[in-house]
């Protein structure tokens, strides 16, 4: 009987581990309390991949987040635009700052813990056979 190889944007979706894409990546499911909405395991529970790579490993989530918040922006945008409109009359600019605003505020926490996760995902592969061993 032969495994599956279970499937990236899903094992992403749930935050999973990228090497076995089974164990959690984050301490906890839910994003709160928001004090510890990034706590990570140092290594995968399931076939103990290391998560920080290297010293200074996560400062490149920065730029995966930039990148979530501008496309989330201009989305916003679009809709924006499509459903309501872009008028000067109506202050519809300001309207639509404050809902942007808002919606990058609420999102945040979300943005940061899969900013994580894709990072993570750009420098682990999946191995079927999950060797990774832990370091002493």
């Amino acid at each position: 009987m032969s495994e599956t190889t279970p499937n990236k944007l899903v094992s992403m979706a749930k935050q999973k581990c990228p090497n076995c894409r089974k164990g959690r990546m984050f301490t906890n499911k839910s994003i709160f309390p928001l004090g510890k909405m990034m706590d990570m395991p140092e290594h995968c529970p399931h076939c103990g991949q290391k998560y920080e790579i290297e010293i200074g490993f996560w400062y490149g989530t920065g730029y995966v987040s930039y990148a979530i918040s501008v496309g989330l922006f201009f989305t916003t945008a679009v809709l924006f635009a499509i459903f309501y409109g872009f008028s000067y009359k109506n202050n519809s600019i300001f309207i639509f700052l404050g809902l942007a605003i808002g919606l990058m505020v609420l999102l945040q926490p979300f943005i940061m813990r899969y900013s994580r996760v894709i990072w993570l995902n750009v420098f682990v592969k999946y191995q079927s056979n999950e060797t990774v061993k832990r370091e002493p």
